[in-house]
Formats: structure tokens, sequence, C-alpha cells
């Protein structure tokens, strides 16, 4: 398995642990996606994309289709994604993705935090070099199908020639050019794929390692930033400790 698949796995399960959390995110997704593409999944790439991410964190069919309708309404909040980007202590990197209503409280929470907790707030763009924004499917695997074979067809997409697979999970990874997220999801819908998540992730290109302790604070920032209603995301460049 590659070290974009272990570092994604490590800080998947802290970024997506709490039930009620992940379905308020997941819903504010839809909603920026039913207002830029409309509620008829069919003709919403996008949205579409979300509702398999949505399955696959066993979000229930009625709290879906409750987002949709609520994407529609006229109270709905308009939301906006913003990103914030800085460093925590021991210099480690910390991009975070918002999903919010109001970029003035956002920033102000997130800076907070930051502050509080030994850490400061970047400029925009601050991180690029560290970390590569991908576009990540996870599919099933499809009997028969040559994985080689297929990667080199999905290269033309815009597919790496690097994928992962979790056979715990029976599950394949495929990584991206963001840009090329529509057409690698129309590929493989095309092709009889069962695409269980669709979504973007950005993978550090370097980590540094810390100590049990310097995990331990570094842990605490990114909890808190993650207990924030308008944080959808947060990465950082802090080596996994299953890899030390």
């Amino acid at each position: 398995m590659g070290r974009a698949f272990e570092y994604r796995k490590a800080t998947k399960l802290k970024r997506w642990g709490n039930m009620a959390r992940t379905f308020t995110r997941i819903g504010k997704q839809i909603a920026i996606a039913v207002k830029a593409g409309g509620p008829d999944a069919e003709n919403n790439p996008h949205l579409r994309a979300i509702i398999a991410t949505a399955k696959r964190e066993n979000m229930p069919k009625d709290n879906i289709e409750r987002a949709i309708k609520n994407a529609m309404g006229k109270d709905q909040k308009d939301y906006k994604e913003m990103n914030y980007e800085g460093y925590g202590p021991f210099g480690i990197a910390i991009y975070v993705e918002t999903a919010t209503d109001n970029t003035t409280r956002t920033v102000a929470n997130v800076r907070s935090i930051f502050n509080k907790l030994g850490g400061s707030l970047g400029t925009s763009g601050s991180l690029d070099f560290i970390f590569t924004r991908k576009s990540m499917f996870t599919i099933t695997p499809k009997e028969g199908v040559d994985m080689d074979e297929l990667i080199l067809e999905l290269i033309d997409y815009g597919v790496e020639d690097e994928y992962d697979v979790d056979e715990e999970e029976n599950e394949i990874t495929l990584y991206g050019d963001p840009k090329s997220f529509s057409q690698i999801q129309k590929y493989l819908e095309d092709n009889g794929f069962e695409v269980k998540a669709a979504e973007f992730t950005r993978i550090p290109n370097d980590v540094k390692e810390v100590t049990d302790e310097q995990r331990a604070t570094i842990d605490k920032i990114v909890e808190r930033l993650e207990e924030d209603e308008d944080v959808q995301n947060v990465y950082h460049n802090m080596k996994p400790a299953e890899e030390e």
C-alpha cells in the first residue's frame, strides 16, 4: 500500500469518527452541490458523488433525501467553501477546509484555536508546496478486470498510475487530477464500476516525525478544529503513528 493510502487511512479515522458531525458535514456538501447543479443526482455528477460517499458513511437514505429537499428551500443557508492554512507546534503544517455561512465567525474560530494551542494561521496558498490536492475514487473490484490495463486506460482520463488495494474492505482507491474529477467519475460509472466514494483529498508531499508527546499536542489542535461546526476536513503532515 502506498504512502497516500496509509496517511489517508490514519487521518480518516479521526476526521469521520463522530457520526453526527459526519452527517452534518455531508449535509453541507449536499447543499452546496444542489445549489450549484440542481437536485437531480442523475444530472448532477457532484451531487451523485456526495451521495455515494454519504452511503459509504452509513448516512440513512431519509437523511440524504431530507438534505436535498432542504437545500432547495428558501430558508437554506448560503454556504461558502473557505480554506485556512497554518502551522501548529513543531513545524507541523495544518490545512483546514470549511463550509460556512459566516466567514467572519469561521476565521475567528479557526484563528483562536491555532493561537490558543501554540500554532499560527498563515496566508492563503502558503502550504501549496506541502499538500497536493487529488481527486479520489473508491471502487469495488470487478471480476475479470486487469487493474494494470484499467489504469493504463484511465491515465488518459487523468488517473495516476499508482493505486491502493484494501483487501479487507474489498476496495480499490484511485487517485487523479482534481480537474479531471468529472471525466474520471463518468468513465467509472459508464463502465459499470461500483463507486463507493468519490471525493477530493489533500496528501502531504512529505511527512514529519514527532514524539508521542508532540503527537498528543498536534492531535489536540486537530480535534479542536474538527469540533467546529464549519470545519469539513483537517489535513496535516504529521507522520502517521502506524508508520513509525
